[in-house]
C-alpha cells in the first residue's frame, strides 16, 4: 500500500516508520525539500521504500494519507496539498487542536461544539477523515508494550469502511480498536488526549497510554 505523510515531526516520523518497517511504501511530505528532519527520517528508513517529496507530492502519492501536523499549519498543508489529492481517500488525523501560551499548559483551541476531526472533515469535505492515534505518545504508537497490558486506540470517523482500514493498521501496529462513532467523537477524543498531556505534565513521562476495562 502506498501512504502519503504529512508532517516532518516525532508522530508523522513514528508512524511513517511504523508504515515502512511492514512493507509500505511511504512518501513523506514536507514544505521544504532540505529540512533536516526528513533527511534524518530518510536516513534512518533508507533500508525501506521510502522517499521525501513536497505535500501536494505526499497527498497525491499516497492511497491512504496520515495528518500529522501541528495544529496551527494544518490548514495551510492541507492547501498546499491540494484538496483534490485527498478525495476518496481514507486520511487518518492524528493532530490534536492545541493552543500554546508563554509557559502555561496547552489547551484545546477548539472543543464542546466543535473539534479539530470535524474541521479537518469540513476542510476535506470529500475525503474519509478517521481521526486517530492522538491520544497516544508517539513513542508507542506502533507495537505499544506496557506491564499492565496492551492499551486500546480509540477511532471515530463518517465512513465505516475508512474506519475498518484504521482498525486493520492499527491491528498491524499493535492495538485493538475501539470505534465510538462518528467524527463528533473527536470532541472527546482531543480531550482524552488534553487528559494525556496533563499527566505527562504532572509526571514528565511520555510512557502511559488509555485502556477500556470490561467485564
Amino acid at each position: 500500500m502506498k501512504i502519503g505523510i504529512l508532517g516532518t515531526g516525532d508522530v508523522g516520523q513514528a508512524l511513517g516508520k511504523g508504515f515502512a518497517d511492514l512493507g509500505h511504501e511511504v512518501k513523506m511530505g514536507t514544505r521544504n525539500l532540505e529540512n533536516e528532519k526528513l533527511k534524518a527520517w530518510l536516513d534512518k528508513t533508507k533500508d525501506k521504500k521510502t522517499s521525501g517529496g513536497t505535500f501536494e507530492d505526499a497527498a497525491a502519492f499516497g492511497e491512504v494519507l496520515v495528518l500529522a501536523t501541528q495544529w496551527s499549519g494544518t490548514d495551510n498543508v492541507i492547501r498546499l496539498a491540494k484538496e483534490k489529492n485527498f478525495a476518496k481517500k481514507v486520511v487518518i488525523d492524528a493532530t490534536n487542536p492545541l493552543v500554546f501560551v508563554g509557559t502555561e499548559p496547552p489547551r484545546l483551541a477548539l472543543g464542546h461544539q466543535d473539534s479539530g476531526g470535524e474541521q479537518v472533515q469540513r476542510w476535506l469535505s470529500d475525503a474519509y477523515v478517521v481521526k486517530a492515534f492522538n491520544s497516544v505518545g508517539n513513542a508507542h504508537m506502533v507495537n505499544p508494550k506496557f506491564p499492565d497490558g496492551t492499551p486500546d486506540m480509540f477511532i471515530c470517523g463518517n465512513n465505516e469502511d475508512a474506519k475498518k482500514k484504521v482498525a486493520e493498521i492499527c491491528k498491524d501496529f499493535g492495538w485493538p480498536t475501539i470505534d465510538l462513532g462518528r467524527i463528533e467523537v473527536s470532541r472527546y477524543l482531543e480531550s482524552l488526549a488534553m487528559l494525556w498531556i496533563l499527566y505527562y505534565l504532572k509526571t514528565d513521562t511520555w510512557n502511559h497510554a488509555f485502556k477500556l476495562l470490561k467485564k
